[in-house]
């Protein structure tokens, strides 16, 4: 569905605040803090229209507002597109460190994204090798601190290998995202996915975490990985 310019700036907005602060979004913060050339009753309004069209939705009866799938979505498509942010010299120097060419350096590899994206990372060398690593990064995040997500989360990751080996042929070639409904690993969370071939061995490397994840981080790592590989 497409939506005005000026939607699509403050649907930016709200994902970008939302990632930084894990708290819903109000008209007020908008305009105030992001300096939004527009009053607080339009952004009232057109807020009232992403969330008749899907794309945010009130929590309870907080006055903000929280992104849904779709606008993360949209986030990753327009905002993010194919525009690559670059890592950041000091995290390409501590991945270079340890970057080698066999399994238990990419082990180590694993654990420094695990790190650096906040977020559990899973590492499949080849279909029935799997490694993975910062699970504790995903109860740490504020979504996942009710007790339903615990046990929620806990079934993706119980679930691990038997997922990987559902998707491991259907997934193509290089890096997607997969977020939400769309997302083999869990609805309620978003995966950065490589699959990759290096020395004609197949391979399947992501970034799991929720769908508030820091997405261009998150790919910055992912391409930095990808290069290398």
């Amino acid at each position: 569905m497409a939506i005005s310019e000026r939607k699509k700036l403050i649907l930016q907005t709200i994902v970008k605040e939302y990632i930084k602060t894990a708290q819903p979004v109000s008209s007020g913060v908008l305009v105030e803090k992001y300096k939004l050339n527009i009053s607080p009753a339009t952004a009232r309004n057109e807020m009232m229209e992403l969330e008749n069209e899907g794309y945010i939705y009130q929590p309870h009866t907080s006055a903000g507002r929280l992104p849904t799938a779709l606008a993360y979505d949209l986030y990753v498509r327009e905002t993010i597109g194919e525009k690559k942010k670059k890592l950041s010299d000091s995290h390409r120097r501590l991945l270079d460190a340890a970057f080698k060419k066999d399994e238990a350096s990419f082990k180590q590899v694993a654990k420094i994204i695990a790190e650096l994206s906040d977020s559990a990372v899973f590492w499949a060398f080849h279909k029935n090798d799997l490694y993975y690593t910062g699970i504790s990064n995903l109860f740490s995040q504020a979504e996942f601190r009710q007790v339903n997500l615990v046990c929620d989360v806990s079934a993706v990751i119980d679930r691990l290998e038997e997922i990987i080996d559902e998707v491991f042929n259907d997934l193509p070639s290089g890096r997607q995202v997969l977020i939400g409904p769309n997302n083999p690993f869990g609805h309620f969370l978003s995966t950065v996915v490589l699959k990759y071939k290096n020395n004609n061995q197949t391979g399947v490397f992501g970034i799991l975490g929720p769908m508030r994840m820091d997405y261009e981080k998150n790919l910055s790592l992912v391409d930095y990985l990808e290069e290398k590989l």
